[in-house]
């Protein structure tokens, strides 16, 4: 038998399989993928179509990092959205396909999203 932690990485791996089947990012409409860890949280706009990551944003770069210090997981989340979507606003992209990454979307992943939303992104 499999301990816990396995299955629930190889159910995640499955649903991100079924996700990027339907999902893909075009220079119009680029992906917007969110990973979390047990401690951080990153963003990336990338175009699937050359292959070229256009933006990111992480709670654990060193731009964010000084003013993240003291703050909780999802403040961390909401902060990286803001980033995220500034950073897509420099570059000229207005509206992106969300990418969960086969997370659920909820708690941090849905702050992330939220905090883009009010940023000016659209999904």
């Amino acid at each position: 038998m499999k301990d816990k932690s396995k299955q629930k990485h190889e159910a995640r791996f499955k649903k991100k399989a079924r996700i990027r089947k339907r999902l893909s990012g075009t220079a119009e409409r680029p992906r917007l993928v969110v990973f979390r860890s047990n401690m951080h949280i990153s963003a990336q706009i990338i175009d699937d179509d050359k292959h070229e990551v256009i933006c990111s944003a992480s709670s654990y770069a060193k731009e964010l990092r000084a003013a993240l210090k003291d703050k909780k997981k999802t403040e961390l989340s909401v902060s990286v959205g803001k980033a995220i979507a500034e950073k897509a606003k420099e570059k000229g992209v207005k509206s992106v396909v969300f990418d969960r990454n086969g997370f659920i979307y909820h708690g941090r992943v849905k702050a992330l999203a939220d905090a883009c939303r009010e940023a000016g992104l659209e999904f």
